[in-house]
């Protein structure tokens, strides 16, 4: 019988702990914002696997949301495998004082926590297990002076393990976006991390389909380079919003290489921008 006997599972739970425990009330573990930081919406983005641009698709919501006036920031999450900084060319380290870690601003104002800006060199690999990982990641929610923001964009890494869960845990997170991409294979990785939202009680904004098509720099056609889609359907099987379609674009390869991905003019998420102005 666990220690947590309000837990909806506690006559039938076999665990000795409630540690980890999904079932577990979750404002019971929320952990305090840094008391220098006023942030109004805490959007996670996730996938169920690597490889579909998920870093792509937090860029690009938080490039989308500065540009049209908001506060932005984003909380780099994947912390064995960090790319906002580069992709926004924030480079240098973060310093502190007694408000708490100061985070970097790209050039468009994007506010960025990230483990590479805590390195001595970005190319260093963070060996660490699990539990170090979740907790650095609280770090950057509790120990960063984030100030005031209108979105965080907390940029997860794959699958369903440490990270998410302490994300949906431990901070007061409004809703997730899911990135995949046509590939029959990573929807049904879109279900996994579906139902593990529903099981945290996360609300789920949608679905963004990254790598939808190529178009032809000669003639202007869609072609679909991982076949045809079924996110539509899939969408409509979830009962969830299907956000955006986005192209697979050498420029915004180019663009995030040079880290000017604040530069990027991306007009195919018109619908995630009213659903976050909505929240």
């Amino acid at each position: 019988m666990p220690e947590n006997t309000s837990c909806s599972s506690a006559s039938t739970c076999t665990r000795s702990s409630c540690e980890g425990c999904p079932s577990k009330d979750p404002k019971s573990l929320l952990e305090e914002m840094n008391a220098y930081s006023n942030i109004k919406h805490v959007i996670g983005v996730v996938s169920g696997k690597g490889g579909v641009g998920k870093s792509f698709v937090t860029s690009s919501l938080a490039t989308l949301m500065a540009k049209a006036g908001y506060k932005v920031g984003i909380l780099d999450a994947d912390i064995t495998g960090p790319s906002i900084p580069k992709m926004f060319g924030v480079k240098g380290q973060v310093t502190g004082d007694e408000r708490g870690m100061i985070p970097l601003e790209s050039k468009d104002g994007i506010k960025v926590m990230s483990i590479n800006l805590l390195m001595p060199n970005e190319e260093a690999p963070v060996v660490w297990r699990g539990p170090v990982i979740a907790g650095a990641v609280k770090q950057f929610w509790t120990d960063t002076c984030w100030g005031e923001l209108d979105y965080l964009f907390v940029d997860m890494p794959p699958g369903t393990g440490d990270v998410p869960l302490t994300v949906f845990q431990s901070l007061p997170v409004n809703g997730i976006v899911i990135v995949t991409s046509p590939q029959e294979l990573v929807q049904m990785i879109v279900k996994k991390a579906f139902n593990m939202a529903n099981m945290m009680n996360i609300p789920v904004l949608g679905v963004v389909e990254n790598f939808s098509f190529l178009t032809c720099p000669d003639c202007g056609k869609e072609i679909k380079i991982f076949g045809e889609s079924n996110i539509e359907e899939t969408a409509n099987l979830l009962g969830i919003n299907l956000l955006g379609k986005l192209p697979l674009n050498p420029a915004y390869a180019e663009a995030a290489d040079k880290g000017e991905f604040y530069n990027i003019e991306n007009d195919y998420l018109d619908v995630a921008k009213e659903i976050l102005e909505r929240i």
